[in-house]
């Protein structure tokens, strides 16, 4: 990171001078206010500095004092706070700088982003929109009765609000909920031809989704996705970011704290590596030989301790090996390295990862220092060639010691300008370039072309990168002097890491002091060696391994006084010691950092001399720039602190502490989850700083259980992970130590467990156990709609896993089936008093509610415990299945305890109605419709309390309608005006209506019961059929009543009453089948032949009906009889007869009687609702009168009939006849043998008639001569008046 600019720093200084003066004054405050917290304290601090206070001292004065002792203690833990966090993230920052243990994982799950408070009221007030029609989202009915529901049971619900602040809850956690309420409802829908149920659903998501987003544009959904995907693989800055917001970091104290810690430099990140490792193993062999361990839960895990603190940093050691070391040939290979050291180096104090070959001077080959260089040459120009003619072409050649030669493009002599560039590589630390300027040959014989001048050119790594003027060696081509400008840059490969030239002078090596060119090349991670080249030479004329040399600055050599070099610096070893020197002291600076860097030694030399003067390096007076901000700012301290002296244990947990708040409260659902790039971090420093396993996910635990506890929602999954990882630790572990003393250790390394961790584990086990069980007390609102999908699950396994004794041995199911049951019973509670709070139930029990607002508050519980009921079912039932196949039985358990509490408030409602009310039994079918159809609960213990609570009342309730219906019948008939009313008259309406409502009333509670359903319906089919006798009974007592109201003349005509009646009759048969007869059922077989009341009703009322009918003929026939009585006076031979017949009849009691006939006939017809009833009543009235006239004309056999009896008998005989057949009476019924023979007789009467009436008038006119032409004339006017009659 490249230090910022002048003006940047000058406002910066301002306001951090400005800032540090504030905190200068607040540390000036500290020391002169060194007041100690405790009260006795301060009493002695004022005896010591004063007078005796005053026995009664000023409250105000003692507030004040409390108060400013308080404010001091503040701002001093302020302040350590604040260097505690500048501290850790230094080592975050170094973390993150030169990671070697870790990579960001990139298989996490992606997590969505939250909804907020604003967010969820926003959506809200977006599908409120859209169930007022106010967008322009078509939609059917079923679609808004979905969106309807779901803004009713889940927007509006507070456990979603809840769910809401927790942290928990996503758009896809909306989006499920909604999916799979709607898969519910469209597979109940029926099938439409053309048209998939997977459309539709396809159709509701989408419109649900338009509604979910409102006017957001879509294009938005992309970024918001790519912000999503940038979380999964994170960059050094973005890294630093995020820490400097979690530890509270300024953003210039993190420029300072970057540039100081050279975090740009990778060597010297590896070197501080180096040296945290070297110093972490002095204080592990320190600590064996002092002994000093902490205290373990075995004795014997001491020295297994010190194996794993060692393995550790050979991890470490071996990961940083790991890293690549870019060589300088393919060829050049790390296989010749010895095998690594295991820490028998206490005889150096450098960190060294390879042996020294004790038959060589060196354990390296010139293979392993080889260096691959890269250089650009780029030929610019040339000028001072004058000799040459202007039109003449001039190329130049470049070529590296050894190397190919390449040619530049073609110029004019005028003009010799190429600015080409050549690319070369060459192993040689100290080449030589060579580039020549030719001329094209005239001649016809030449074969080559003239060369006119060359230049020779040293380059090193350390050479000017510019374009430069170099005079050339001219042949003798060419006399002008030549300049040509060339620009030469050679690129250092990685393994090279310093170079220069050295005045040197060793034991083994360099043992003569003189001027030679040296390279730092670094072999691998921990291995470096000084070699010296000459000049066109690839390989090392003589190297020296850095391995447990210590590099610092010292005075000048007295054997090279006067050989050169002024500033020195040597490197020492145990029997071997190198002296180099320099002629600049910038120079050695940077050569005793690089090889300090390269030693991993734990002294940081230190120049001898304060540099005073201007400083000409631009890397030495950048580190040195960024030291003095360090030290004015106050951070120095930070940069220079020893990580092996500070508790990483404590440090991590402060780190991964601030991590998970900052990470529960970014824009994503973590449930507690780290991102990819903390993960990384946090796995870094532990890897690094040797922070233990199971104290990481101890104390993670802890943050989690703390975050959990406080209502966040937490994955249930992440604490199983942490926790499996303890419990394997601490139990694993102590139970199975000597077999690992004697088998090695675990996979991870760690066969140790401290007894602080095993406490610890002991107390969050006991923590997360009663968390678990108060989470699945509360499952309802913990895990409201089942979300976080497979979190209850989670819970559940978790919680088993939490009852285990260790990692062997399992928990026995009938333990795990208590704990759960015995939560089970207390979330029945919980349910039951939430629900009862959110329904005021409590208020209905003061005594100034109503009894009919208690019943209707608790007929509202019922409908909300239902409710309750089914949505557990719905998203909690599926979570206990299959986390437990037993475990449905519970879930019963749980129901039948939550319905016994509702149960009391139920009673106790019940208890206070008024007697003989009936609006409780709403209460009863909700309740019995809803347990009926659950198969667990069915038949349960509440169901059979509510059977119980019930019945009496039921019964009470049929014996009350029965008494009711009775009355209504004895009074209805009394009275009863017989004016028609639906199919009969008012009172059998009512009666009717009252039957079939009641027998409805008692269907529709689906008794559960299936005896006292049986009894009830019996009773109901018996009380039935006895109401309909007696309505029977009394309407053909009327009937009767009114039968005899009536003459017997032929003005008679029916009531319509009476047809009212016979309807009352027609209709109760009609519905005899329907009120009495029994439902079919498994019972029925044995009973139908005995209870068959529909059977013995409808006997009954076949009887009243031929009654009725028989005492309506006898009425109708009664005024025929009277007819033919009166026709009965015209006998021949009686005294009546002669004198009637001076009265000169026609035929008006025929005509009279016809007209009787037909009044009746349609007073019938019109009046009776049922045809066939009409008909057979039609068949028998002419049955009968046939029947009558017969037996009247057989009566007269012996004797003729009167003309008039003729014709009063024949035109009755004629239009009855007429009439009945036009009613509808068959054929059959109507020629009957009766009518024959009347008709037979009548026209032997006629007959005989005809043939009385010519005799007679034939003896007349003879008796009387001419005159009788006047009695015969009268005589034939009164036979064709006759005649006439009789056609009539």
């Amino acid at each position: 990171m490249r230090e910022p600019s002048s003006s940047e720093e000058e406002s910066e200084n301002e306001t951090n001078d400005d800032e540090n003066s504030d905190i200068l004054s607040i540390h000036n405050n500290v020391d002169q206010k060194s007041l100690s917290a405790s009260g006795e304290n301060l009493s002695v601090v004022s005896h010591g500095r004063g007078p005796p206070r005053p026995a009664s001292p000023s409250p105000s004065l003692i507030s004040d004092r409390e108060k400013a002792i308080e404010d001091t203690e503040k701002l001093e833990r302020e302040e350590e706070e604040r260097k505690k966090r500048l501290q850790l993230y230094v080592f975050v920052m170094r973390c993150i700088a030169y990671p070697f243990n870790a990579k960001q994982p990139t298989d996490m799950a992606r997590r969505q982003t939250k909804v907020t408070k604003q967010q969820l009221q926003t959506i809200k007030e977006r599908f409120v929109a859209f169930l007022n029609g106010e967008t322009s989202i078509v939609a059917d009915e079923a679609f808004t009765n979905a969106v309807q529901s779901y803004y009713e049971v889940f927007l509006k619900s507070d456990r979603v609000a809840t769910m809401v602040k927790s942290g928990g809850c996503s758009a896809n956690d909306f989006r499920e909920v909604f999916k799979n309420n709607i898969e519910k409802r469209v597979r109940s829908l029926p099938e439409i031809d053309g048209l998939s149920k997977e459309t539709v659903l396809s159709s509701w998501m989408t419109k649900f989704d338009a509604i979910f987003r409102g006017e957001e544009d879509p294009r938005k959904q992309p970024q918001r996705m790519s912000t999503a995907a940038s979380e999964l693989i994170l960059s050094k800055e973005q890294l630093y970011e995020m820490f400097q917001n979690i530890l509270g970091v300024k953003k210039y104290e993190h420029q300072i704290l970057y540039n100081a810690c050279q975090l740009d430099n990778a060597d010297e990140q590896a070197a501080q590596v180096r040296r945290e490792l070297d110093r972490r193993l002095q204080l592990t062999e320190q600590m064996s030989r002092m002994r000093k361990h902490p205290k373990f839960v075995v004795k014997e895990m001491e020295s297994m301790y010190m194996d794993e603190l060692k393995s550790a940093i050979n991890l470490l050691m071996a990961n940083l090996e790991s890293l690549p070391v870019s060589k300088g040939s393919t060829d050049s290979t790390i296989s010749r390295l010895q095998k690594l050291k295991r820490y028998n180096r206490a005889q150096h104090s450098s960190l060294s990862k390879m042996d020294i070959n004790d038959e060589t001077d060196s354990g390296l080959s010139k293979l392993d220092v080889v260096l691959s260089f890269t250089l650009e040459v780029h030929v610019v120009e040339v000028k001072g060639l004058k000799s040459l003619a202007n039109n003449k072409i001039v190329y130049c050649t470049m070529e590296v010691e050894g190397g190919e030669k390449l040619q530049t493009d073609q110029a004019e002599a005028s003009k010799p300008s190429w600015d080409t560039q050549g690319d070369f590589t060459t192993t040689h630390p100290l080449p030589v370039v060579k580039v020549k300027l030719y001329t094209e040959s005239s001649g016809m014989l030449s074969l080559e072309d003239k060369e006119l001048g060359k230049v020779v050119i040293p380059v090193t790594a350390s050479s000017s990168r510019q374009p430069e003027w170099y005079r050339m060696h001219t042949t003798k081509n060419c006399q002008d002097d030549l300049k040509i400008k060339i620009a030469v840059r050679m690129d250092k490969p990685q393994n090279m890491k310093h170079c220069g030239y050295l005045y040197g002078l060793g034991k083994k090596v360099w043992k003569k002091y003189k001027k030679r060119y040296f390279v730092l090349v670094q072999v691998s991670q921990y291995t470096f060696a000084m070699c010296s080249y000459r000049e066109k030479k690839p390989d090392p004329t003589e190297m020296m391994q850095l391995d447990g040399f210590t590099v610092d600055y010292c005075e000048q050599v007295p054997d090279a006084e006067g050989f050169g070099g002024k500033y020195f610096f040597n490197c020492v070893k145990e029997g071997d010691n190198v002296t180099f020197a320099t002629d600049d002291e910038n120079e050695r600076t940077l050569w005793v950092q690089a090889i300090y860097r390269a030693t991993g030694q734990t002294h940081k030399p230190v120049p001898p001399v304060v540099q005073t003067n201007k400083i000409s390096n631009t890397q030495i007076s950048r580190m040195q720039g960024d030291a003095d901000r360090a030290r004015k700012h106050g951070l120095d301290e930070f940069v220079q602190a020893n990580p092996v002296m500070f508790d990483h244990h404590d440090l991590f947990n402060m780190l991964q502490t601030l991590t998970l708040d900052y990470r529960l409260n970014d824009a994503y659902t973590c449930l507690g989850w780290f991102s990819p790039g903390q993960v990384f971090v946090l796995d870094e420093y532990c890897a690094r700083y040797g922070v233990r396993g199971c104290h990481r996910h101890l104390c993670y635990l802890n943050d989690l259980l703390e975050r959990a506890e406080a209502g966040i929602m937490i994955d249930p999954t992440l604490i199983h992970y942490s926790f499996a990882f303890c419990a394997s630790h601490v139990h694993g572990n102590s139970y199975e130590v000597k077999i690992k003393l004697k088998r090695g250790k675990r996979p991870d390394g760690i066969g140790t467990v401290l007894l602080k961790e095993k406490l610890q584990f002991d107390e969050i086990k006991e923590r997360l156990r009663i968390l678990l069980e108060n989470q699945i007390t509360h499952f309802r609102y913990c895990f409201p709609f089942g979300r976080p999908e497979g979190a209850l699950k989670a819970t559940l396994s978790l919680l088993e896993r939490v009852l285990m004794k260790d990692i062997v041995t399992p928990v026995p199911p009938e333990e795990v089936r208590n704990v759960i049951k015995k939560c089970l019973e207390n979330a029945a509670l919980v349910n039951y008093t939430r629900i009862s709070e959110y329904a005021k139930i409590e208020d209905s029990y003061n005594e100034e509610v109503s009894p009919k607002k208690r019943l209707d508050d608790v007929i509202h519980l019922a409908e909300l415990c239902i409710e309750v009921l089914q949505q557990n079912e719905e998203h909690h039932a599926e979570a206990f299945v299959t986390a437990f196949a037993w475990f449905s039985d519970l879930l019963v358990e749980h129901a039948e305890i939550f319905w016994s509490l509702f149960a009391v408030d139920m009673d106790s409602t019940l208890e206070m109605q008024p007697p003989d009310t009936w609006d409780s039994f709403p209460l009863f079918q909700l309740l019995n419709d809803y347990l009926r159809n659950d198969e667990n609960l069915s038949s349960g213990k509440f169901h059979q309390h509510l059977r119980m609570v019930f019945a009496p009342q039921v019964v009470r309730y049929v014996d009350l309608m029965e008494s009711s219906i009775a009355q209504s019948i004895h009074k209805g008939f009394e009275r009863e005006r017989w004016e028609p009313q639906g199919n009969g008259c008012a009172t059998s309406e009512d009666m009717l209506w009252k039957l079939d409502a009641l027998q409805s009333f008692i269907r529709e509670l689906h008794w559960p019961d299936e005896m006292f359903a049986d009894h009830l319906d019996h009773r109901l089919k018996l009380m039935a059929a006895d109401m309909i006798e007696a309505a029977a009974k009394r309407t053909l007592k009327s009937f009767e009543a009114w039968l005899r109201k009536g003459g017997k003349g032929t003005d008679y005509l029916l009531y319509p009453e009476m047809a009212v009646m016979m309807n009352v009759i027609i209709d109760c048969k009609n519905r005899a089948l329907h009120l009495c007869a029994l439902d079919s059922g498994e019972n029925m077989t044995l009973i139908e032949n005995s209870h068959q009341y529909h059977t013995k009703i409808e006997d009954f009322l076949d009887r009243i009906q031929v009654q009725m009918v028989k005492c309506l003929i006898e009425k109708l026939l009664s005024v025929l009889e009277s007819v033919l009585s009166k026709l009965a006076r015209y006998d021949e031979g009686t005294f009546f007869s002669s004198i009637l017949s001076l009265t000169k009849p026609v035929n008006e009691l025929g005509k009279a009687y016809v007209d009787f006939m037909r009044g009746n006939l349609d007073i019938l017809r019109q009046k009776i609702a049922d045809e066939l009833f009409t008909l057979s009543i039609f068949e028998q009235w002419y049955t009968g009168q046939m029947k009558m006239i017969c037996d009247w004309l057989s009566d007269r056999l012996d004797l003729s009939l009167h003309p008039y009896q003729l014709t009063c008998v024949m035109t009755i005989n004629r239009k009855c006849f007429s009439d009945f057949e036009l009613q509808g009476v068959p054929e059959n019924a109507l020629n009957a043998k009766t009518y024959q023979t009347i008709c037979s007789r009548l026209q032997v009467e006629e007959a005989t008639q005809s043939v009385t009436q010519s005799e007679n008038s034939s003896k007349t006119s003879r008796f009387l001569g001419g005159g009788g032409s006047s009695m015969g004339g009268a005589s034939s006017g009164t036979g064709s008046q006759a005649s006439g009659d009789e056609s009539d």
